[in-house]
């Protein structure tokens, strides 16, 4: 497969035909590890709470989420529509890769990521046999998705917020690649962290640390949880400015 850098990753969002981004993990900020952190995310608090480990690739498999509805709820509770560029962060088996990519047509993009190589070589195949010419996909890092600047009208993280390990830099980084009226999409369940979750409480005082602002939170079954909405809100801060959310303990 093709390799390329974030410029890459822009071209292929502008229209080129399908386009396998494997960035080394280098081009995106460090990959060294010091006290097992990244150098890139050392300048940033670390998050107060467990991460939950990555234990498959899947929520549920696609034929029981289809029969819940499950992505065209979330889709248009996020308002995709023909002609959005939209970023599938987590992507997995391609999931809602496939299904935005579908809802936004031959005018839209869709660029689906993961930090896992393996990953992301199997779903670059799938798109490639599923003949999916709108969608392209990138290899991100731990701390940062590496996304084009300016491209996004949604951002969406489907049941992967609670496995980020740099939660104040991945969403600090994260925060250039929106449009000027993009959203962020985050669906995931009403549990602690390391149990494959995320507290709506703990999801919203991490965003607003970053400067994002909740627009909408609402309960969403078909997708095992709820549906939380935010736009950026201010101006970004210098990373030693987040202050870390604290985690109610028992």
């Amino acid at each position: 497969m093709p390799s390329g850098s974030r410029a890459g990753a822009a071209l292929a969002l502008a229209g080129a035909p399908l386009l396998v981004l494997l960035a080394a993990c280098d081009m995106l900020g460090g990959g060294e590890e010091k006290g097992g952190r990244r150098d890139s995310a050392a300048d940033f608090p670390k998050a107060d709470r467990p991460v939950a480990p990555v234990v498959s690739t899947r929520y549920a498999s696609e034929e029981v989420r289809d029969r819940l509805n499950e992505a065209n709820d979330i889709m248009d509770r996020a308002g995709i529509r023909p002609g959005m560029t939209v970023a599938d962060i987590g992507a997995g088996e391609g999931y809602y890769t496939v299904r935005l990519a579908a809802r936004v047509g031959a005018d839209g993009r869709v660029l689906a990521q993961d930090i896992m190589p393996e990953v992301i070589e199997a779903l670059g195949r799938r798109i490639n046999r599923e003949h999916w010419d709108n969608v392209s996909v990138k290899l991100g890092t731990p701390d940062n998705p590496g996304l084009p600047a300016a491209s996004f009208d949604r951002i969406l993280m489907v049941h992967m917020y609670h496995e980020i390990e740099e939660p104040y830099a991945f969403l600090w980084n994260m925060r250039p690649a929106l449009k000027a009226d993009g959203e962020v999409i985050v669906v995931d369940s009403m549990r602690s962290t390391d149990q494959h979750g995320t507290p709506p409480k703990l999801l919203i005082c991490e965003f607003a640390a970053v400067g994002y602002q909740l627009i909408d939170l609402v309960p969403r079954p078909s997708a095992g949880g709820y549906l939380a909405r935010f736009r950026v809100n201010g101006a970004r801060p210098a990373p030693a400015d987040i202050r870390p959310c604290a985690v109610a303990r028992d």
